[in-house]
């Protein structure tokens, strides 16, 4: 190879590099690097296309109940074992139906493709069982408002994370006995 083809491939090279670090900047920017979860810009982006393709999404509100008493009691490292568990659990009952991120704290969210096609009351469950930490057993326990995407006048993600919203605090205030519905 002559010096000029040489010196015409560095700037191309270091373009290249320059291009795949920012690539995976930007993916690690919607991946919450605690739980692995999408971040709200991550997981928006997956939930509006969601709403576009599929008629019967749901979009799901999750907040951790007395989760500052257990980081306080136990201690933050405690309370990461929760935020963990509680992506994991919600991850997992997602699967293929759906996405699952975190909003921040201890804010979670999912959207699914089918409201029918999935087990509330396996969530449910699942949010609720133990966490094992450090020989303890830790009790964990969410609120979970959902709104139905095709119940709502328009379409829109921002209005099915309100309506969701409401819904988990109406599960809050009803004693949080399980999963509440938008109405």
């Amino acid at each position: 190879m002559d010096l000029p083809a040489a010196a015409s491939i560095v700037p191309l090279l270091g373009w290249a590099v320059h291009g795949g670090i920012l690539t995976r900047r930007l993916a690690s920017a919607r991946r919450d690097p605690l739980t692995g979860l999408h971040t709200r810009a991550g997981w928006s982006a997956r939930a509006e296309h969601c709403i576009r393709r599929h008629p019967n999404t749901a979009v799901l509100l999750v907040d951790l109940d007395h989760f500052k008493a257990l980081n306080d009691t136990h201690g933050h490292a405690a309370g990461d074992a929760a935020l963990i568990a509680t992506a994991n659990r919600l991850r997992t009952w997602c699967g293929h139906s759906g996405t699952a991120g975190r909003l921040g704290g201890d804010e979670f969210v999912a959207v699914v493709r089918d409201l029918a096609a999935v087990d509330l009351d396996a969530l449910t469950a699942a949010l609720r069982r133990p966490l094992s930490y450090e020989g303890a057993s830790l009790p964990l326990a969410a609120s979970v408002g959902i709104c139905r995407v095709a119940d709502l006048p328009v379409p829109a993600l921002t209005d099915a994370l309100a309506a969701a919203d409401t819904a988990m605090y109406a599960a809050k205030g009803r004693g949080r006995r399980g999963p509440r519905l938008s109405r």
